[in-house]
């Protein structure tokens, strides 16, 4: 049995067994069929609404299993490592919250939502799932099309800049950044946008090989050279990629403006 589903086996033995918890739930990879040794193990735990100001979880998750690591992130997540080095997050929240879970239908495609189940005393959980079911939200829309776009190109031309002004980080920093974009735009153009906000994920299966070479010759090391190749292999397959969705979609952004910011490169 994998690591990470021993430990998805403790956590449902634990809530189950814990008076204080109302609920348990999992969301990720192991919920759509994808986990795999490397993926991480990732839950919401609702709490009791009177048992939240004394719980301890830093406690609760070493009752799960031992770990080497435990904090609190930017957005309020438990991060954990565990000693077999296993990540996981884990969302405390009071039961009060459960309502929060309508609004993980914007985040992406869930296709099996029984498979994220894991406690209820509630009876509240299992239908507020069952609404994260069918369709995920729509992505291939005119706005955000000409969003990819724009920022795309406000991006880039601000990389350009501290290029030419020589802060080499900076530039690679922000070449990171519209990358996003540019994946973005790729998923448009192949119409596969299941993995929309998280678009590196299965990368290597979900678009085509011309596209993935493409997209390769729009990374650098920190070095002038390959910065420079960088940024006119993203503008000219962003140039390209236009040149598709400008059949199917209304657009902000014109061919002559990639190309004034093609010539402002090379001066």
């Amino acid at each position: 049995m994998l690591k990470q589903k021993e430990l998805i086996a403790r956590v449902k033995q634990i809530a189950e067994s814990d008076v204080r918890i109302s609920a348990c739930m999992m969301y990720g990879s192991f919920t759509k069929g994808e986990g795999d040794q490397y993926s991480d193990v990732e839950f919401y735990v609702f709490l009791k609404d009177d048992m939240v100001p004394t719980f301890d979880s830093a406690k609760w998750l070493h009752e799960v299993a031992p770990y080497s690591l435990l904090y609190q992130n930017e957005y309020g997540t438990e991060v954990v490592i565990f000693e077999n080095l296993i990540r996981g997050e884990f969302h405390f929240l009071s039961e009060k919250d459960m309502n929060i879970i309508p609004s993980f239908k914007e985040t992406g495609f869930f296709p099996d939502t029984k498979a994220m189940f894991i406690y209820d005393e509630t009876g509240q959980l299992e239908q507020y799932l069952s609404g994260l079911g069918g369709v995920g939200p729509k992505r291939l829309t005119e706005a955000n099309v000409n969003f990819l776009f724009n920022n795309f190109s406000n991006l880039w031309l601000m990389g350009l800049n501290v290029l030419k002004r020589g802060e080499y980080a900076r530039s690679l920093e922000l070449l990171s950044q519209f990358q996003k974009n540019i994946l973005q735009l790729i998923r448009v153009v192949e119409e596969n946008a299941d993995n929309w906000l998280n678009m590196t994920k299965n990368l290597e299966k979900e678009i085509s090989t011309e596209s993935y070479e493409k997209f390769r010759k729009t990374t650098a090391r920190l070095k002038e050279s390959e910065l420079y190749d960088a940024y006119k292999n993203s503008l000219l397959f962003v140039m390209e990629l236009r040149n598709v969705v400008e059949q199917q979609y209304m657009l902000t952004v014109s061919n002559d403006f990639l190309e004034k910011l093609m010539r402002y490169m090379n001066e």
